[in-house]
């Protein structure tokens, strides 16, 4: 199994740290693992991508320009990367700020309102969980006592108080996600 992934938007939603916890999560897991940031010379409000890899081979490079599923969360990351999805490949979207919505046949479309969900949960620190829990429903690539243990490794200890809030978070995504599909009935 690979899986090779772009997690985008702006800095401040977590991105890169969304892609940290689910690299540490794989390494947890015993798989070869990649993550490479990239970001803006902005903290906040600049734009933010991680590409991540999770593989049980080695991993030849983690240079990629196509990728078996996009994690999109603003519309500038959708310009650029709804067409970097293979054919057949998995694209995950938060609708909130996106003006114009993913139009591929050739990929599965799925949305999560992580931004909703996050304002109900009282705490937006939780959207990149949420995110994290859609993701994990559609490509199961890590168990979640994993993912707990990937918490752990990149979240500081006194932070670790907030893991329970986290695995909340997750399967609040892991409840929550639809295809377009189910949108498109439920509309």
């Amino acid at each position: 199994m690979t899986e090779e992934l772009i997690i985008a938007g702006f800095g401040g939603q977590g991105v890169l740290s969304l892609g940290k916890i689910l690299a540490y999560s794989g390494i947890m897991q015993n798989q070869e693992v990649s993550w490479m940031p990239s970001y803006g010379p902005e903290m906040r409000g600049g734009t933010a991508n991680v590409t991540v890899i999770l593989s049980d081979e080695r991993i030849s490079s983690p240079y990629l320009k196509l990728f078996d599923t996009a994690i999109i969360l603003n519309q500038q990351s959708m310009d650029k990367f709804e067409n970097t999805v293979k054919p057949g490949g998995v694209l995950l979207y938060d609708p909130n700020g996106i003006t114009i919505h993913p139009k591929r046949k050739d990929i599965t479309i799925y949305q999560i309102d992580a931004s909703n969900l996050a304002s109900d949960m009282g705490n937006k620190k939780v959207y990149n969980m949420i995110i994290m829990g859609a993701y994990l429903k559609v490509k199961p690539v890590v168990q979640l006592e994993n993912v707990t243990e990937g918490l752990k490794k990149s979240l500081p200890e006194r932070y670790h108080k907030l893991i329970p809030l986290n695995i909340d978070a997750i399967q609040k995504g892991m409840d929550n996600i639809l295809t377009v599909n189910e949108l498109a009935i439920l509309s």
